[in-house]
């Protein structure tokens, strides 16, 4: 974890100007082409769920904009990421967040996955921390815009992933995906990197 020197800082000045706005975050909503990330995931018998929490972690990493966060008021880069997502108990309808490490491949993350998934009986297992990506599905509808509770801390700046329903259209499935960001970190052209990059993953996997 680096601490973030102000006065050398080159985004010191777009950081201090959302720093203390009132809803410092923001949230944009796109689609992502799964059709080949979709079939090499079933031919490997993987969860959709994890593998695709994977797959938009190893890319969000890799852009240290989604690596900021803040620690006791100020701004830090942490080196890596990890993982946080929503996952529905069967027998109840409700919820658990499961945190996962983040590994080097999909193998090795769909496994731990699955170990933390199943052995996890508790809804809620302590408070997220500062290094995870949030993840929330939605896949009863494929929605085209998404709205988030707001606790009223400005200084969350876990970025929180979403995605819904997907469905077919001209012959690709497309999968409703939203970002949700800390304007003191992370512009919109570091969301559209992302996009691009993990476009490119879902393509090549």
């Amino acid at each position: 974890m680096e601490k973030i020197d102000l006065s050398t800082w080159e985004r010191a000045l777009h950081y201090q100007i959302f720093r203390n706005y009132l809803n410092p975050q923001y949230c944009v909503t796109f689609e992502l082409d799964i059709t080949h990330f979709l079939e090499v995931i079933k031919q490997q018998d993987y969860s959709f769920t994890f593998s695709f929490v994977f797959a938009v972690s190893k890319c969000a990493n890799q852009i240290k904009e989604f690596r900021y966060r803040f620690v006791d008021g100020q701004p830090v880069l942490f080196d890596r990421i990890n993982t946080a997502f929503t996952y529905l108990k069967k027998d109840t309808k409700l919820f658990k967040v499961v945190n996962v490490e983040m590994r080097e491949t999909l193998e090795e993350y769909e496994k731990l996955a699955s170990e933390k998934e199943q052995a996890q009986k508790e809804y809620f297992t302590a408070p997220l921390g500062n290094d995870v990506f949030q993840f929330s599905a939605f896949p009863w509808v494929a929605y085209t815009h998404i709205s988030h509770t707001d606790s009223g801390n400005k200084d969350n700046a876990t970025p929180l992933f979403d995605w819904g329903k997907y469905e077919q259209k001209d012959g690709k499935i497309m999968l409703p995906f939203s970002v949700q960001v800390h304007h003191s970190f992370v512009d919109g052209v570091h969301i559209g990197i992302l996009a691009e990059a993990l476009q490119h993953y879902l393509d090549t996997l």
